[in-house]
């Protein structure tokens, strides 16, 4: 999981109340980010593996070592595990939050993806559980990792894949201390074919998540798993065997084995590894006594990481938990039960809110509850030939969409094919009515065939609003044996996917029946069944103690601090005089019609120094590219630019002015930092709208008809922002910093998530903003746009601005060759021993660029084939990218890997 600070400052909170001076000791500390504790070693390991240890696979290995860790100071581990389709790089801001607090963090590319060798085997016993086995062996053998006894004090920490991997490696290893598993399951043939019926959209994302030109079927895949998945798409059911394979990669058969302590975390928002599979986790490792502590939120595959809140309760859970367990610091964790639900839309624009409630011993999913008496008469129901037309009750990965539609707060993405499906609803409620676990309806069905294949769905049907199915989730049927006459049928209890749900007063709750969906397979030949439900479903509930916002707390900590900052006050006042005359307000004649001058900028950490001086200036008329390799210090300088922290030493004007907190001048200024964020429930427009009217401007000012032109979205900005794709929303938030024609416009990355022909639009507009007198500084690392959209640039490598200029000056000054040879290794080492030449970077299959600083070409083609090595083609290079490279000397990576 990723985790985001929210894009709203409590500085910006705050001021408005008690004034920002009084505020800014108060909330200082969290504006600028400490110096890393750690460092970081790229490593790829070839360890045995397969039954017996027969083979050999080399994975991608990052260790993230604190800088105090050594052989008197030895730290506990954590094997971090990424998700199925991702590499160690997915992980890697949770594995510097861990790093940052003192662990040692090995995070690797699992076989079978990236440039980790081998082939996927879903986590098997023999295969990637081993991997993991022996890179806790490698991890036992350095001085600097703590030990219990003669094992290393280690967790396994990850997500869906990884977190399958944390469970069977417990199980097998009992040098594992402790476990954290997210988001993932217990049986992945409950998994694939809960119901007897194959989940086919899902698998397809798994399967088609790994390309191989030489297996495009099944990409990297081993075999045998190929061939079940094929075998399984073909017809709809899975073989003795194909069950078999699915189940050794499958914790449910090796949870009594787990003796680590558990922290399980599992998704409320998820089509593929639904609650069901974590409570089947949950009550295996229990039952022979190992600690389990359970906790769900509203995430998941279909629901990201939640909101800031549901980030913020996860990371405390699994600080507390791997604290104890790993360095033995607190009480043990209980063994409780935390779960949340969606409760609304914060009003600061902070998007959803969440109600978080503790239980003292987890429940499951299947308690007592309500009982909802359901109305409806037995009716004829058709299956489409071939599942053709289906309704829609999920999407994978379709995002926060489906949370805003079970939350009541959107329409939802469900859509029902008239004469498919058969409804049963319940009488208005007179109250609302919580639910937190699985509901439970008993149903009967008759078949010409005596066979059916059946969606039962829950719905919440609002008095006013749109039906929706929580959080997507349905619970698909195979049934056989069935009667022909509806009499003859006898009623079968349907347990529903678990769901954490508020109905309102005043809505009804529905079950409907439907013979196809697009996210599984049906039969495809055409029958009607008839359906009908008996009585009543029971809706379970989980009795909680609130657990406090992280917002709410705040608010409280804020009504604390009043009484002292009123009590300071007075003393502020007295000193705001002096303090005012401190500070140099004066205008600056010579640059008022500058857009922008940094004159000296220097930023520092403690004992660190981000940037150590940047001079350079953005005129009228210009689009000026702002780049540099990781850690070059472009972020601090942008960030300071923007107000969001303070300079060590050095200066910046807009147009004159001094950069302050809270300057009219800003008001000619427009930005994008840090991302788009907009109100999913309103249109484009309306977010628009809204943040202009928040300035307190006149609407004729802002030129919106001018923002939707830039936007290019035609009718889709009066479409609701959620249902936009990144790349709209990207283009929205450029829109939103152009509202105004502000003279001065600073975007970083606009082109982040633009298609080609939206990034080529995206030059024009940028020139042509730039034409009218205005100015544009833009950060980017696409140095081929960067070349065709900007005028200048500034170039920034450790700290420092070491070039600056006309773009075809700085292009100019670019003594580079592009070779195409036969060995890229060999050719890199001979080179690097060439005098004279500067750097060597790789530039992807068999080519180099070299930066050979006046030495002749010949002398470096004869070195190459003094050393046997093959020339293809030697090229004299001048590109923005060739004098990017020759003016940071190949750095353009903090690790220096070439991918």
């Amino acid at each position: 999981m990723r985790f985001r600070l929210p894009r709203l400052s409590r500085r910006q909170v705050i001021a408005g109340a008690v004034g920002i001076v009084l505020v800014a000791g108060l909330v200082g500390w969290a504006a600028a980010p400490a110096p890393k504790s750690y460092r970081t070693t790229d490593q790829m390991l070839t360890v045995r593996t397969g039954p017996g240890d027969t083979d050999e696979v080399t994975l991608d290995t990052t260790l993230y070592l604190p800088k105090s860790a050594s052989s008197t100071a030895p730290v506990p581990a954590i094997l971090l595990a990424h998700g199925f389709g991702g590499t160690k790089q997915s992980v890697k801001s949770d594995a510097e939050l861990y790093a940052e607090q003192g662990y040692a963090v090995l995070a690797w590319t699992a076989q079978g993806f990236g440039r980790s060798t081998g082939e996927i085997h879903l986590d098997s016993p023999d295969w990637e559980v081993k991997d993991a086995q022996r890179l806790i062996d490698w991890l036992a053998a350095r001085p600097d990792i703590a030990r219990s006894g003669n094992d290393p004090k280690v967790a396994a920490v990850g997500g869906s894949y990884g977190g399958a991997l944390a469970l069977l490696l417990a199980a097998q290893d009992t040098r594992v201390d402790a476990i954290v598993p997210m988001i993932t399951w217990n049986d992945l043939v409950n998994v694939f074919l809960p119901g007897g019926v194959f989940k086919k959209q899902w698998a397809g994302q798994f399967f088609g998540a790994s390309e191989n030109p030489r297996n495009p079927q099944c990409g990297r895949f081993a075999a045998d798993l190929c061939r079940a998945y094929l075998d399984i798409a073909t017809t709809g059911k899975a073989t003795p065997a194909a069950e078999a394979l699915l189940r050794k990669s499958s914790p449910s058969s090796v949870l009594e084995k787990i003796k680590a302590p558990t922290l399980l975390v599992q998704g409320q928002v998820d089509t593929l590894f639904p609650l069901s599979e974590g409570d089947a986790n949950a009550r295996g490792i229990a039952a022979t006594g190992t600690p389990v502590r359970v906790a769900w939120f509203t995430g998941g595959h279909d629901g990201g990481t939640g909101p800031q809140s549901e980030v913020d309760r996860l990371r405390l859970l699994t600080g507390q938990w791997l604290d104890h367990y790993l360095k033995g610091n607190g009480k043990a964790p209980e063994n409780s039960f935390t779960y949340s639900r969606v409760s609304g839309l914060n009003a600061q624009g902070r998007g959803l809110v969440t109600a978080a409630s503790k239980v003292d011993t987890y429940p499951g999913i299947t308690g007592p509850g309500t009982t909802v008496d359901l109305t409806g008469p037995a009716q004829p129901i058709a299956n489409p030939p071939d599942g053709n037309p289906a309704a829609i009750s999920s999407l994978p990965l379709a995002g926060l969409s489906s949370l805003l539609g079970s939350s009541g707060l959107g329409s939802g993405i469900s859509r029902e094919i008239p004469g498919q499906h058969a409804d049963f609803v319940s009488a208005p409620l007179g109250a609302a009515l919580d639910t937190a676990g699985a509901p439970r309806v008993k149903i009967r069905a008759a078949s010409p065939t005596g066979e059916a294949t059946l969606f039962v769905k829950l719905y919440d049907l609002p008095s006013k609003g749109t039906p929706s199915i929580p959080d997507g989730l349905i619970a698909p049927i195979r049934l056989t044996g069935l009667p022909k006459d509806i009499a003859d049928a006898v009623p079968i209890t349907v347990i529903l996917p678990a769901v954490v749900h508020r109905f309102e007063a005043g809505s009804r709750v529905g079950i409907t029946v439907a013979t196809a969906d697009t996210a599984y397979w049906s039969p495809p030949e055409p029958v009607v069944y008839t359906v009908a439900v008996d009585g009543a479903i029971t809706l379970p509930a989980a009795t909680g103690t609130p657990i406090a916002n992280p917002d709410v707390i705040w608010r409280w900590v804020l009504a604390a601090l009043v009484a002292a900052i009123l009590l300071a006050l007075v003393i502020a006042m007295l000193v705001a005089r002096g303090r005012a005359r401190r500070i140099d307000r004066s205008v600056d004649a010579e640059h008022v019609d500058t857009p922008l001058v940094v004159r000296g900028l220097r930023k520092e950490y403690k004992d660190f120094v981000a940037v150590s001086k940047v001079d350079f200036t953005v005129h009228r008329g210009q689009v000026v590219g702002l780049l540099g390799p990781n850690g070059a210090g472009k972020t601090t300088s942008l960030r300071v630019l923007m107000g969001l922290t303070r300079p060590t030493a050095g200066e910046i004007l807009v147009f004159g002015h001094r950069l302050l907190p809270g300057s009219p001048v800003l008001s000619r200024v427009g930005a994008l930092v840090e991302g788009p964020g907009f109100l999913p429930h309103l249109t484009g427009a309306q977010n628009l709208e809204l943040y202009w009217r928040a300035t307190g401007r006149p609407a004729a000012d802002a030129h919106f008809e001018e923002a939707y032109d830039i936007a290019g979205l035609g009718n889709a900005v009066h479409r609701r922002v959620k249902t936009y794709s990144h790349g709209m929303r990207q283009r929205l938030a450029i829109a939103q910093a152009m509202l105004g024609l502000p003279e001065l416009l600073v975007l970083d990355e606009p082109t982040d998530g633009l298609d080609p022909p939206q990034i080529a639009e995206m030059r024009k507009v940028l020139r042509r903003y730039a034409t009218g007198g205005r100015a544009v500084l833009v950060s980017s690392h696409l140095l081929a746009e960067v070349e065709q959209t900007c005028t200048d640039v500034v170039v920034m490598h450790r700290g420092e601005v070491v070039a600056a200029g006309p773009v075809e000056d700085i292009v100019g000054d670019s003594p580079t060759v592009q070779l195409d040879v036969s060995d890229v290794d060999e050719a890199e080492k001979v080179l690097g021993e060439v005098a004279g030449v500067r750097s060597v970077a790789w530039s992807g299959g068999r080519g180099l660029v070299i930066d050979i600083d006046g030495t002749p070409r010949a002398e470096v083609v004869a070195a190459l084939v003094r050393a046997g090595v093959g020339i293809d083609r030697v090229t004299p290079r001048r590109r923005l990218e060739d004098a990017f490279l020759s003016l940071v000397g190949g750095d353009t990576k903090a690790s220096g890997e070439r991918e």
